[in-house]
């Protein structure tokens, strides 16, 4: 007998009707994708996706214009989510040990990721980002991130989110808790990573939104299963006050005007202005580098690292040819990967790299350019 489908309680179900033949990460799939949200596998007993193929792994390559996706394979994670049903038998139905992944985004959640490790308390400035917490106030017994989203909910005068039995909740292995919602518009509503660097809610407590994926309940690592606490398995709205914070901590991108910066990256002028590069290398670059600043203007969907790569392969044939140096190059596309993707920087340096690389080869002379 296949293993019970221990928390999905399909509405479809009917009492005592008993599915046999077909596995837990199957079932969990197909229920997730009925509900609207693209799916894809987990490498089996982990909460990391299944590895690329050889040809994704080769430096410099991305997710974007991969034909991996489109031909219905699971290389790049969450971005090779779907809904299509005949897909997603044929990953789990052929791979039933392969635990269950929701890209977020595409899905519309929003997902308060609640953690209860063991950590030494950090800053008082990091517990909740943002929000002064004087000397006086005593801290004892304030030790993971049930504790700091229980106080930011206390000080808006709103229900604890962990307690929230109106939406899905997901007991995670480790103890912590996944509380998921539904985005309460189109807005792009973004990931963070605790409250290490960048935007954060709270200390030991992420959101997994766009950018990022959650677990699907049912699925079993080799910690545990992801258990959900009560029979609701449907997310609620995201309530106005948490959408409210996770709008002060950044969880929202910032407007920025839509089409090319007017002025290239100041690397770029200070080279200029020292006399490393002529008016012609100039314009070369600074052609190729505003397609990449433009970037900043969309947090996905524009071909980023193409543009990137594009880039690095121009300087590098302008390097080789003895126009800049490679110091300045790598400074000037840093400074604009920067810009259009901050964060990013171990990403924007392997295609810089490589893009630098294969540039090289074929020299880029003044006479013929410029």
């Amino acid at each position: 007998m296949a293993p019970e489908l221990r928390l999905l309680g399909l509405s479809s179900a009917r009492p005592g009707l008993v599915c046999r033949a077909v596995p837990q990460s199957l079932a969990t799939a197909r229920w997730s994708a009925q509900q609207g949200w693209p799916v894809h596998p987990l490498a089996a007993g982990r909460k990391t996706p299944v590895g690329n193929c050889d040809a994704c792994r080769r430096s410099g390559h991305t997710h974007s214009g991969c034909r991996c996706i489109t031909e219905g394979r699971w290389c790049h994670g969450f971005r090779a989510a779907t809904r299509d049903a005949e897909r997603i038998g044929r990953w789990w139905g052929n791979n039933p040990e392969f635990g269950v992944g929701v890209s977020c985004g595409p899905a519309g959640l929003v997902v308060i990721d609640i953690d209860a490790h063991r950590q030494s308390l950090p800053d008082r400035s990091r517990l909740l980002p943002g929000i002064p917490i004087p000397e006086q106030v005593d801290l004892t017994g304030l030790t993971n991130g049930f504790h700091t989203l229980a106080v930011l909910a206390a000080l808006r005068n709103a229900p604890d989110p962990a307690t929230d039995g109106s939406t899905l909740r997901v007991r995670t292995p480790s103890g912590g808790l996944h509380v998921w919602y539904r985005a309460p518009d189109a807005r792009p509503w973004q990931s963070s990573a605790g409250s290490g660097g960048g935007r954060a809610l709270a200390w030991q407590v992420d959101v997994r939104a766009h950018g990022g994926y959650i677990i699907a309940p049912g699925t079993t690592t080799r910690a545990g299963t992801y258990t959900a606490l009560s029979p609701v398995r449907r997310p609620a709205v995201l309530p106005t006050w948490l959408a409210e914070e996770l709008e002060r901590t950044g969880h929202l991108p910032q407007e920025r005007p839509a089409g090319p910066r007017p002025i290239p990256p100041r690397a770029l002028q200070a080279v200029v202005a020292a006399g490393g590069g002529r008016q012609g290398a100039f314009s070369v670059l600074s052609s190729v580098l505003a397609e990449v600043t433009a970037c900043a203007a969309h947090t996905e969907g524009v071909g980023f690292s193409e543009k990137l790569n594009r880039a690095s392969y121009t300087a590098g044939g302008l390097v080789t040819a003895g126009h800049l140096t490679q110091e300045q190059a790598e400074q000037i596309l840093q400074d604009a990967a920067a810009g259009a993707r901050p964060g990013q920087d171990r990403r924007a340096a392997q295609i810089i790299r490589s893009g630098m690389t294969a540039g090289s080869r074929r020299p880029l002379y003044l006479g013929r350019y410029g």
